[in-house]
């Protein structure tokens, strides 16, 4: 379920709060395969089945960066800001990736507005995000993620 705030006013008055944690989404082979061509990453590991079952992992694995850009539509699951001109990523302060996902795993974002600093024209909010593998014992990503709302 998502928050909404209006303005920047109310947005920092969350500081500090459990964002909640989104829907669960599947990562499709699909999903993998069109990655690899958007960013050229095709290795076997991520592309090849039949290869990837004999593998470390014994199934295809999303590539990190995936995971990590399916960060942004699981955040804007928890939290829409409106009342605000321009809504900007800034950057990541810092990013693991203790467990693959494999082919067909499940993943949610459980987040945290950690922090919300003024900055020219608008606020820098700082986000603690964990991304869940549905039944998995450690988690896909864990990563502290900048974002910029401009008035």
């Amino acid at each position: 379920m998502s928050i909404t705030v209006n303005g920047i006013d109310e947005l920092k008055k969350l500081a500090g709060s459990d964002l909640g944690t989104s829907e669960w989404i599947e990562v499709t082979q699909e999903r993998i395969n069109t990655f690899a061509d958007a960013t050229g990453d095709h290795q076997w590991i991520h592309v090849d089945p039949e290869k990837a079952a004999e593998g470390p992992f014994g199934a295809p694995i999303a590539h990190g960066y995936l995971t990590l850009s399916l960060f942004i539509p699981l955040f804007t699951e928890l939290l829409d800001v409106e009342g605000v001109s321009t809504k900007v990523n800034y950057g990541l302060n810092k990013v693991r990736f203790p467990s693959p996902v494999k082919v067909g795993s499940r993943i949610r974002l459980v987040g945290k507005l950690a922090d919300v600093e003024d900055v020219p024209g608008g606020v820098q909010v700082t986000v603690d995000g964990t991304i869940e593998i549905e039944g998995g014992a450690k988690p896909a990503a864990v990563l502290q993620s900048l974002s910029r709302f401009y008035a």
